[in-house]
């Protein structure tokens, strides 16, 4: 494995030395976050437990089925993950794999030395820039440590029927779904702006959501009309329509992608993505010391500005019941840290 000083990025790209995977993620994902890693060997513990023998499993198994990236083979993906990784001041560089799919896909696995699998689907569809923005989203959520934590919610739903501070009944175990999946798209976001800063270049990730929602040659489409969509499917209709869109999301892990696309434009237009091409962002060094409040009222205020600029006539409605679910992920997370201090830790841990 190579490591971050060892590495060097193309002329003119920015390496953000000692980021702060908080720098770019999405409030809603950090609020979540937080209130998990806030807890004393919490980490440690279940990478061990969750992590060890299913991440050793992951890669004795692509090792077998799948090509891995090297100097020899695709060398080009090879000089790409290095690059990406350089550019988060990531310490190590994930190991990437090749696998034969035609459906355009890439993924993370592993929590303590995870590794990137993209499909051989995903190759075929996009261009260099297109690959460089979809590795530097996986090495996002990486840094991110996504894994584990993805793993650790759906842990939570696995167990939920056998532990008794949870709510047992049908809606109670939807509402804990809903909160998972709601996490799972808002970390989507987060890694979406860490391959923004990969590429640094917003024109190319328009064109891999454009790609991956139909578009054959994204360099000969309407790039404002794509974006058009995602206005147009957020603001028409009426209470019917809002319900179909709420029936549509619901069980989707991924957002929608002309939604996608117009959040991470969106990001990439304000004043946040200019500062940190600038060097003004959050640094690891300081993660310990953050304040948990913080990240809890960003998420909250995240959720307050979606409600409150949103023209959808359901929005309206159901305000304080949006609200109540753009806090439910960090409920989620407090259930697990209280279970955690009360009955879950293994004896003799501090």
């Amino acid at each position: 494995m190579s490591y971050a000083s060892n590495r060097e990025l193309r002329p003119g790209r920015i390496r953000f030395a000692g980021i702060s995977p908080r720098a770019y993620e999405h409030p809603a994902d950090r609020g979540a976050l937080v209130a998990l890693r806030a807890v004393p060997g919490f980490d440690a513990v279940l990478k061990a437990v969750l992590g060890a023998v299913g991440e050793r499993s992951e890669r004795l198994l692509h090792l077998a089925t799948a090509v891995r990236v090297s100097a020899r083979q695709y060398p080009e993906l090879h000089v790409m993950v290095a690059e990406c990784a350089t550019a988060l001041d990531l310490p190590r560089v994930p190991e990437l794999y090749v696998t034969q799919d035609p459906h355009p896909d890439a993924m993370t696995l592993g929590t303590d030395r995870p590794i990137i699998v993209t499909t051989t689907g995903m190759l075929q569809l996009l261009d260099s820039d297109g690959m460089r923005f979809v590795i530097g989203h996986e090495v996002g959520h990486v840094l991110s440590g996504h894994g584990l934590y993805r793993m650790v919610l759906t842990q939570l739903v696995a167990i939920s029927a056998n532990v008794q501070w949870l709510p047992l009944g049908a809606w109670g175990l939807r509402a804990i779904v809903l909160a998972l999946h709601e996490w799972y798209r808002k970390a989507e976001l987060s890694a979406d702006r860490a391959g923004l800063l990969c590429t640094q270049d917003p024109a190319a990730a328009l064109k891999v959501h454009a790609a991956l929602a139909g578009a054959l040659d994204p360099d000969d489409m309407d790039v404002a009309g794509f974006l058009d969509q995602a206005r147009e499917y957020q603001s028409s209709g009426d209470v019917r329509d809002s319900v179909l869109k709420l029936l549509q999301i619901s069980g989707q892990s991924h957002p929608m992608a002309a939604l996608r696309a117009a959040e991470l434009q969106q990001w990439a237009a304000g004043g946040e993505y200019r500062a940190i091409l600038g060097g003004d962002y959050l640094r690891r060094e300081d993660d310990a010391s953050a304040p948990i409040s913080d990240d809890v009222r960003a998420a909250a205020a995240s959720y307050q500005k979606t409600f409150a600029s949103s023209s959808d006539p359901l929005v309206s409605l159901v305000g304080k019941l949006g609200a109540a679910v753009g806090t439910v992920g960090g409920f989620a997370a407090t259930r697990v840290r209280d279970w955690w201090q009360t009955q879950g830790r293994p004896p003799g841990t501090p």
